[in-house]
């Protein structure tokens, strides 16, 4: 048994490919990847691969109201009034709250923070939070990461004649709070640089101006710098505009960082090594897990503790409780995912091919973790996953959390059932919700109609994108290298994937009890080029057939002071290429571009492949042939005229000097 999941194999525009290769010097498989990112001219190429070349726009010009916003904490620091910034328990929030608290307390400000309870306010500002704050004489709140919709806490916080200031870049509603001021990239035009910045974004910007406008600058933005990076990377903000400018600069440096608490975090995620740099990846599975830990099962105050912590021995052990929390994650979602597969593949089961979109329910899981554990499920299944818990409220109330694909809109279907619905919100990929226990049937229902007006059964099969065809010989350090330069990957930018049809299995072996490991080789012209493979939470699949097609992403591992490339597996199926057909596979080139070819069926098919990935297939004797990414979606076309002609020619002649220089050797 292999991953069922289907394959989505780009097609970049050839001429454009062509001349980012020769304005830029790229590999023609790098311009393939910026092309399919909409990458597509030299000038975009450029700023891209440099974001610092390009000027970008004063905020100040960008956020209407961030010359009001500093001026506020400006009066509010003069006068020594007190100043509470109102964070949320997720990493985009605390690492915001963290950056504003250390930014206003530089610059002299008598500053405090108050972040909900997941488990006893739920998300954003609230009006107990608004009612104590008054009473500890705040006169200025300022809201972190959230509050774009909280109209009812605003307003009240006006009404008590406190000062609010909101930073968010949640999805505005129809009606927006009576705030002092607001800074929210959706406010501002879609094509601005600072459209995609996550709320630690926001709060970084707002940071910095008021430290410019102080004068207080000096040994503050650097390590402002590491709490964006931390944030935005592990909020999954898109990493385009200004994040990936400024990311690729945070990133050279998180590694070094000054601040104790981020340090400390390093060092228990095994990633102390000062010489070398982070990446996303880094941030996303090792530091960001332990950060959001303490967020889903603990109290977000001991991050605000740990990134405040002004030494290193005061951190560790706060970093610890980071690294233990993170291991009570762990198992909690190990266990709930165990539960969840028991229940939909069971008896009597849960039919989410029929329903097309996959909702499971039981009674005592941790709703604090349950959308890590969605994510895994549609990783699994490849459908519209909503998971739901009791409340703690007791069994009257059902809480949840879902996760999608890229053909179902979360929000809009969490709209859809609107009148069944207590609290929700979200967006296209993810979402949150709570409901009444005896609405549950007919949301489930509720769900299932909507599914079906957007979702085709072949949409339910996981999906993997890939970039581009390439052969093993082609996978080089310098290759890796151009590549690497694309970084930092994530929403907006993922990593490259390839596929190389017909590679076969040398080795393969189990690891760890659920990873599995490879050596896989391609015959090319005559030789077999080998690669190590990875394929993370596979055991299932063990062991793959002979021959199959791979995808994968590119991963440099250095053992012993020696780098390889290796690959990282995400999809795989059964060869395209019939077993006992092999030939070897040349390569020629015609009118500047590079084609593959061989012989199959003891010589009767011949298959010529160009380099967007289609395949020319043509039987002996016949005057016709056929033209497509796949026998379903190919056109006939006559062999014997230009340009099918001449390239038939020129791989037959490939395909002779080939066997000829076989049977020299």
């Amino acid at each position: 048994m292999l991953p069922d999941r289907r394959w989505k194999i780009a097609d970049p525009d050839t001429e454009k490919v062509n001349a980012l290769v020769e304005a830029t010097g790229l590999f023609p498989l790098v311009a393939k990847v910026l092309v399919n990112r909409g990458i597509n001219t030299p000038e975009l190429a450029q700023v891209f691969i440099e974001p610092e070349s390009e000027i970008l726009p004063d905020p100040a010009e960008e956020f209407a109201d961030l010359t009001k916003s500093v001026e506020l904490l400006k009066d509010a620091i003069a006068q020594g009034e007190k100043i509470a910034i109102c964070g949320d328990y997720d990493v985009d929030g605390m690492t915001s709250t963290a950056l504003l608290l250390r930014a206003l307390r530089h610059l002299g400000a008598d500053v405090d923070y108050a972040i909900p309870s997941r488990m006893k306010d739920g998300y954003g500002i609230n009006k107990r939070m608004v009612k104590e704050l008054a009473k500890e004489g705040v006169g200025l709140i300022l809201t972190v990461d959230n509050g774009i919709r909280a109209v009812e806490p605003i307003q009240l916080a006006v009404e008590l004649g406190i000062t609010v200031i909101i930073t968010d870049h949640h999805e505005l509603p129809e009606e927006l709070p009576p705030a002092d001021a607001i800074l929210n990239p959706k406010t501002i035009s879609s094509s601005s640089p600072y459209r995609g910045l996550a709320g630690v974004g926001v709060a970084y910007i707002l940071a910095v101006a008021t430290a410019q406008s102080l004068a207080g600058t000096t040994g503050l933005t650097s390590m402002l710098l590491d709490f964006f990076t931390l944030g935005t990377v592990a909020d999954l903000a898109p990493l385009v505009g200004v994040n990936r400018r400024w990311l690729k600069r945070g990133l050279k440096r998180l590694h070094q960082s000054r601040v104790p608490g981020i340090q400390a975090l390093i060092g228990v995620a095994g990633q102390e090594d000062s010489k070398k740099e982070l990446k996303p990846d880094d941030i996303g599975f090792k530091l960001g897990p332990r950060i959001n830990a303490i967020g889903r099962i603990g109290e977000p105050k001991l991050i605000i503790d740990l990134f405040t912590a002004e030494d290193l021995e005061s951190a560790k052990p706060l970093a610890q409780e980071c690294n233990q929390c993170n291991t009570t994650r762990q198992d909690l979602c190990k266990q709930i995912e165990f539960e969840a597969i028991a229940l939909i593949e069971g008896e009597p089961g849960i039919d989410w091919r029929g329903q097309r979109v996959l909702v499971v329910f039981k009674e005592d899981w941790h709703h604090g973790v349950i959308g890590i554990v969605a994510s895994r499920l549609v990783e699994r299944y490849g459908v519209p996953t909503f998971i739901c818990t009791y409340d703690d409220e007791g069994e009257g109330k059902i809480r949840g959390s879902a996760r999608s694909i890229p053909e179902f809109h979360i929000a809009e279907a969490l709209n859809y059932c609107d009148d069944l619905l207590g609290k929700h919100g979200g967006h296209q990929a993810a979402g949150g919700f709570s409901l009444e226990a005896k609405n549950f049937s007919a949301f489930e229902a509720r769900l299932s109609e909507f599914a079906h007006q957007y979702l085709e059964p072949e949409h339910l099969k996981p999906l993997v994108t890939v970039d581009a065809e390439v052969d093993f010989d082609r996978i080089t350090p310098q290759l890796y290298a151009q590549i690497d330069c694309l970084n930092p990957w994530g929403i907006g930018n993922p990593e490259p994937i390839f596929w190389t049809p017909n590679v076969r299995v040398l080795e393969q072996q189990v690891v760890k009890d659920a990873h599995l490991k490879f050596k896989f080789g391609q015959e090319i012209e005559g030789k077999v080029a080998v690669k190590s493979a990875i394929a993370w939470r596979w055991r299932t699949y063990f062991p793959f057939p002979a021959r199959v097609d791979i995808a994968y992403k590119l991963k440099e591992n250095e053992y012993k002071g020696e780098r390889n490339i290796e690959l990282e597996l995400v999809g795989v199926r059964a060869s395209s290429v019939a077993s006992g057909t092999i030939a070897q596979r040349a390569r020629f080139e015609h009118n500047g571009r590079s084609y593959l070819c061989n012989l199959l069926d003891g010589g009767e098919e011949l298959r010529i492949k160009n380099p967007q990935g289609k395949v020319l297939s043509v039987r002996r004797g016949q005057r016709t042939g056929l033209l497509g990414m796949s026998r379903e979606d190919a056109e006939e076309v006559m062999v014997t005229q230009a340009p099918y002609y001449e390239i038939v020619k020129a791989a037959k002649d490939a395909i002779a000097a080939l066997e000829k220089s076989r049977e020299v050797s």
